[in-house]
């Protein structure tokens, strides 16, 4: 199916949606996701015709002696994590391609005052300069929250800036939240089981 050829509502409906703190890789089916400070990164690969999607915001953690948890948590991982699942698949890394979507400030609070938007968008910018990666398009930054919708085949992202009403801020400050705390918790020491034979 070309979905380059829907309406964005039609795409949008049929499109898989990445949450705070996944990844998907596709090489049809559209890809979608709503951010506000957080960052969204597609990464796609046009001679092979495949393509993924990130949704991250770094912790805003001291280092400790989670530290490596935490950085697994984080844009670091999810970079890493897409990069890898795109070459799994096939893609070529000499040949990869980004655009980037983000870091917005919407939400009264805390985290407001530290930046973190800002932090995401720049350590994007970084990184993927870093891997050689070019950043072909990127919207960072502002009061504005955005739905972004991916076309993995062809390397197309639509990118809407939102007012963002009550409802919407509502449902990305829950996401968000509920993301950051993720960030905030130790991890679970494995229980050693043992097996009897």
């Amino acid at each position: 199916m070309d979905y380059s050829k829907l309406p964005s509502k039609e795409i949008e409906r049929l499109a898989l949606n990445v949450a705070p703190g996944a990844w998907a890789v596709e090489r049809e089916r559209p890809l979608s996701t709503l951010l506000g400070s957080c960052v969204a990164v597609c990464l796609f690969d046009p001679q092979k015709r495949i393509g993924g999607i990130n949704h991250f915001m770094l912790p805003n953690l001291q280092r400790h002696r989670h530290g490596d948890v935490d950085s697994l948590l984080s844009g670091a991982y999810a970079m890493e994590a897409l990069l890898n699942a795109l070459l799994q698949q096939g893609a070529r890394k000499p040949c990869l391609q980004a655009k980037a979507f983000g870091g917005g400030t919407i939400i009264e609070s805390a985290e407001q005052s530290l930046g973190i938007g800002l932090r995401n968008a720049r350590f994007t910018e970084e990184w993927l300069a870093r891997e050689g990666i070019p950043l072909l398009a990127s919207d960072f930054l502002g009061p504005w929250s955005r739905k972004v919708l991916f076309l993995p085949a062809s390397g197309d992202a639509y990118c809407k800036r939102m007012v963002t009403n009550m409802a919407t801020a509502g449902l990305i400050e829950r996401e968000e939240r509920a993301y950051a705390e993720s960030l905030l918790k130790k991890p679970a020491v494995p229980e050693k089981k043992i097996e009897l034979f």
